[in-house]
């Protein structure tokens, strides 16, 4: 089984602060650390994926196209500092407008992305902002790590040391 770091997108890996949808290019602002502490859990042997809700698609502010393209340049820029993403996984809906499994707090994209790669739970984390992060956390059955919107999750990779 492998290991893994489900990483929420908007307020951990992207600064959030002045926008709430991030769906262009020049929205995007990388958290300050986050380069860093990614190559840090890949040396530790983890997989990287990222989970975020993007109603904003359900809402008709932008695309699921706008979506894609975003993300592949988010996958480039990583690339280019030699962090492999496994995979990004996004729930497109708006609990305004359709009912769904995916969006967290409910877990199917987690469950999906760890049954395809044979993904350990008692050897993976999430890490968000949210409350409904942690409750995907739990209720999947892996460790929630809740740290604080728009700054450096390092203080919070404690359970590197184990």
């Amino acid at each position: 089984m492998n290991k893994a770091i489900f990483l929420d997108r908007d307020g951990v890996l992207f600064d959030n602060s002045e926008h709430y949808y991030i769906w262009k290019s020049d929205q995007l602002k990388i958290v300050d650390g986050t380069v860093e502490n990614l190559k840090m859990l890949i040396q530790k042997g983890f997989q990287l994926f990222i989970i975020s809700n993007q109603g904003g698609i359900s809402r008709g502010l932008y695309s699921k196209n706008d979506i894609e393209k975003l993300h592949e340049e988010l996958i480039q820029t990583f690339r280019k500092n030699d962090i492999e993403i496994t995979e990004i996984a996004f729930c497109p809906h708006h609990p305004e407008i359709e009912k769904c499994l995916c969006r967290k707090p409910d877990s199917l994209m987690i469950e999906k992305l760890m049954a395809k790669y044979k993904i350990s739970k008692t050897d993976s984390y999430l890490i968000g902002d949210s409350k409904s992060d942690m409750d995907a956390a739990e209720k999947i059955g892996i460790q929630g790590i809740k740290i604080i919107p728009n700054q450096n999750m390092f203080p919070y990779l404690s359970f590197l040391n184990k």
